[in-house]
């Protein structure tokens, strides 16, 4: 089977849902299916500088990509997608589906515009479509208003989460089939005689959490001795805001964007994975992927979070609390013997639920079903 897989984000700035995208793709080759990527890119030079305040991953695109124009940066939910909105790029979706004939196009966030708009209006083939985002999405009144009609083009309708399927819902109504996101588990992983790291991942956006975490750090490091390594956060982000808290940086240190290979090697190193996010997550793909490597997870108890963790893999804390993340990271750097049995159920659980390997199965039912 020949699958378009179109997401509306640029490939040069890593996020969710452009890693879910590229990991789905590899699952389904894997599979045996002929798949490409549709998603918006931005080449290294001083007008992509221009446009975006943060470093991305500007190399040579994967020959599997097939890049639909330049995005900006557009506030939306409490984060800051890199999303295609101009209008050359409609046509670049129409000639690109029209040159490819694809068997099926799977189009994630089929509200955003331009290029998920424009797949779903130039499409001749069925069409999945799944939804990522959770929480109010206040501007799918104006999306329902102008291109809510094109949801009648989606032959099968998916959520990651039960939160976005309820945020979805709400604006677009109807029922939604819940495929949770997929995580690469590694071959091995184990979680004993790790570094004494603990690892955050995420953007420099608010709802991430990163100041709650930066002003408990000085604490966490003067009692257990630990060094925070920062994943995805872009180095001159980081210092502003360091800068702004007047924290003490003893012990932290700033990776940046980095490769899906170095974020799993720095996970399959660390000891603990954090992440203080206040809330806005439909589904916690970054505690799977620590789960993956037998990583075990102190997270904020929000409900894209709970949903995802079981009490023997990680611990929640009140979101914003401070004192309570400083306490659950030192405790579980504090007992090894209850770090590494935690570990070892983060990893069960990943291979039970999340396995991308089950996925791509799943997936591939339903793009049969569709096609059939």
């Amino acid at each position: 089977m020949k699958i378009g897989i179109v997401v509306p984000f640029s490939w040069s700035y890593w996020g969710g849902v452009v890693e879910h995208a590229e990991n789905q793709a590899d699952a389904l080759r894997a599979r045996g299916h002929e798949v490409k990527l549709l998603m918006g890119h931005d080449p290294p030079g001083a007008f992509t500088r221009f446009l975006h305040p943060r470093s991305g991953r500007h190399g040579d695109l994967p020959a599997d990509v097939i890049p639909l124009g330049r995005s900006v940066v557009v506030p939306a939910n409490g984060s800051l997608p890199n999303i295609v909105l101009s209008p050359s790029a409609i046509l670049r979706v129409r000639d690109v589906l029209h040159d490819e004939r694809f068997d099926v196009v799977h189009v994630h966030e089929p509200m955003t515009p331009v290029i998920a708009n424009a797949a779903l209006s130039f499409v001749k083939c069925p069409v999945v479509g799944t939804w990522h985002a959770a929480g109010n999405l206040a501007w799918m009144r104006i999306a329902r208003m102008w291109w809510g009609f094109l949801d009648e083009r989606i032959d099968a309708r998916l959520a990651v989460s039960r939160l976005a399927a309820q945020s979805a819902a709400r604006w677009l109504g109807g029922e939604f089939e819940i495929v949770p996101n997929g995580v690469v588990v590694p071959e091995h992983a184990d979680p004993e005689h790790r570094e004494h790291h603990v690892v955050f991942i995420g953007r420099h956006d608010a709802r991430k959490g990163l100041p709650v975490l930066l002003r408990a750090w000085p604490e966490i490091h003067r009692r257990t001795g630990a060094r925070l390594r920062l994943i995805g956060t872009d180095p001159l982000q980081y210092r502003l805001l360091r800068s702004r808290l007047r924290t003490d940086e003893a012990g932290i240190d700033v990776l940046g964007i980095v490769t899906n290979e170095v974020r799993t090697a720095e996970l399959e190193r660390a000891k603990v994975f954090v992440s203080p996010a206040l809330g806005g997550e439909s589904f916690g793909l970054v505690l799977a992927e620590a789960f993956a490597t037998a990583t075990p997870v102190v997270a904020s108890d929000i409900p894209g979070f709970a949903d995802v963790v079981t009490d023997d893999a990680a611990v929640l804390v009140p979101p914003g609390d401070e004192a309570a993340l400083t306490e659950a990271v030192c405790a579980l750097l504090e007992d090894e013997p209850r770090r590494v049995a935690m570990g070892r159920a983060a990893r069960a659980l990943a291979q039970e639920r999340y396995a991308w390997s089950d996925i791509a199965r799943r997936l591939e039912e339903t793009y049969e079903r569709v096609a059939a």
